[in-house]
């Protein structure tokens, strides 16, 4: 498998890999893969991630992905995400949700 493919297989299956009501940032993605390259891992999630729980993948900030923030609340309230309500509308409690494969 070309290593493109690969990048690609990893990061979707530690995206598979985050239980519900739990995230992992870009950055978490691509260290728990061997990479300093948490761009890439957007570039993933961009192209590959819509058949994997992309809700579960924020920014360091604690926000949700990028122009999804709407449609992510659903999941998280529907999991139990820990979530903090911010000026602009929330963001994640990485301190309780965040994942550490």
């Amino acid at each position: 498998m070309p290593q493109g493919e690969d990048f690609v297989s990893r990061v979707l299956a530690v995206v598979e890999s985050i239980p519900p009501g739990k995230v992992m940032a870009y950055g978490d993605i691509a260290a728990a893969i061997g990479s300093r390259a948490p761009r890439g891992v957007g570039q993933v999630m961009a192209h590959y991630g819509s058949d994997v729980p992309w809700w579960r993948v924020i920014r360091a900030s604690g926000q949700p992905p990028l122009c999804h923030d709407d449609e992510a609340l659903l999941h998280y309230e529907a999991e139990g995400t820990p979530l903090v309500p911010t000026a602009s509308g929330y963001r994640i409690n990485l301190r309780l949700a965040r994942h550490r494969p």
